[in-house]
């Protein structure tokens, strides 16, 4: 069963709005056994957007409509659509029951444009969005499903978890997918490849790998399709496995979760605290930390210091160090480290201090000079990376290089108890 993604908007061609909407139901229809066959982003223009809906449905079974539904101008899709599939106008009373309902609960007045939003191609299925004015439509040609949906992600997103993947289910006979993810550090891409090449080799045909590298990372992902669910997820348990023995030392967790949830767990299983002192990651590596649910089991707190005066006071730096050696230098980034490890009380500390760039650079700190510190109480480690001069890259680097650092001074020491 295939499916086709069709986003609408010229708000996403611009680079004004990221589409997070097309990876999210990308990975919910991966779920349950339907593949996508391709992801498409029109503009608010009507005959690139029929071209579009003609392309998919050679292509696809499935095509999955968002955007354009607004009650403006430039919102077409609506319009678009009737004129693709033969059909005029009619008002749904559900849809403008809602529209209503949701004016009166803001205590706002329903305009005709509002009114409007409620009037659908007459040969459509409505389905009521009960979080949004727009309503969502499905339309069945030549034994092809096309559903409109709303752009607004939370809206997307319900009605696709209440109504569309259910229908979806129930509709067909879907195969069995099942994935198994490996998250390895320290190793690259090529070099990975060449260790696990004859495992890789020898994978049969419903089974493939794939390779996902990430900064320091390299997330390995086993795929199985099939009509036996059980009997997939034990295949692919062994040959994960198969993986897991041949490249251990390199392994971080079997799961599909990021670096920075894996140290997480496996900081938070022996009860261990972290703390960090940024400056040129601005509290990237916090931001990371804390997005993820249960994080204040492990993380205390930390310090964004950018100025001399800062590290000072709050990490305790030495005023002699940073006059002798600078904020990017090893020395200073050692005293940060243990100065947070010390004032914030935890048992590890993650400290950072570079040059991001664009400007800043020197002959001897050129732009990309960053100085990382793991410190534990009992060890200190300090490196220099040398990234480019792209800011936003040297901070994600930075950030990165930083916990595949920590990971392996927590491996180091776990390994001695």
């Amino acid at each position: 069963m295939l499916a086709e993604i069709i986003t609408i908007g010229d708000e996403i061609l611009i680079g004004q709005i990221v589409d997070t909407n097309s990876a999210w139901m990308a990975k919910q229809l991966n779920l349950i056994g339907v593949s996508v066959k391709q992801i498409t982003s029109v503009s608010d223009e009507e005959q690139h957007i029929l071209s579009s809906l003609a392309e998919a449905e050679k292509r696809a079974d499935i095509i999955l409509i968002t955007g354009g539904l607004g009650p403006t101008k430039d919102d077409i899709t609506k319009k678009t659509l009737a004129k693709y599939f033969g059909m005029g106008f009619r008002r749904d009373e559900g849809a403008l029951e809602m529209v209503a309902s949701i004016f009166k609960k803001f205590n706002r007045p329903l305009l005709d444009i509002n009114i409007q939003q409620a009037d659908v191609p007459d040969g459509c299925e409505v389905i009521v969005n009960r979080n949004g004015t727009a309503p969502c439509m499905w339309f069945e040609q030549n034994n092809k499903i096309f559903v409109s949906m709303p752009g607004v992600p939370y809206e997307m997103m319900y009605l696709m978890d209440d109504e569309i993947l259910p229908r979806i289910k129930s509709r067909f006979q879907l195969p069995s997918i099942v994935h198994k993810t490996i998250l390895t550090a320290n190793i690259g891409e090529s070099f990975l490849a060449a260790e696990i090449e004859e495992i890789e080799d020898n994978l049969p045909s419903h089974i493939k790998l794939a390779y996902l590298p990430k900064l320091g990372q390299v997330r390995l992902r086993l795929s199985a399709k099939g009509d036996d669910e059980n009997a997939l997820k034990t295949e692919v348990k062994i040959y994960a496995q198969q993986i897991i023995s041949k490249v251990n030392k390199f392994v971080v967790i079997d799961e599909d979760i990021p670096l920075e949830k894996a140290i997480l767990n496996m900081m938070k299983e022996r009860g261990l605290t972290l703390s960090t002192a940024e400056s040129c990651t601005g509290g990237y590596i916090a931001h990371l930390i804390t997005q993820h649910p249960g994080c204040s089991s492990v993380y205390w707190g930390g310090a964004v210091a950018y100025a001399y005066e800062l590290k000072e006071s709050i990490l305790g730096v030495k005023e002699g160090t940073l006059a002798k050696f600078g904020a990017v230098s090893e020395e200073t980034i050692v005293e940060m480290a243990e100065g947070a490890l010390k004032h914030f009380k935890t048992d590890y500390a993650i400290a950072v201090s570079g040059i991001a760039g664009p400007d800043g650079g020197t002959v001897d700190k050129p732009v990309g000079t960053v100085w990382i510190a793991i410190a534990s109480k009992a060890k200190t480690l300090a490196k220099v990376f040398n990234f480019s001069n792209k800011r936003i890259q040297n901070i994600e680097r930075s950030a990165a290089s930083a916990l595949v650092m920590l990971l392996n001074l927590l491996r180091e020491d776990l390994h001695k108890e």
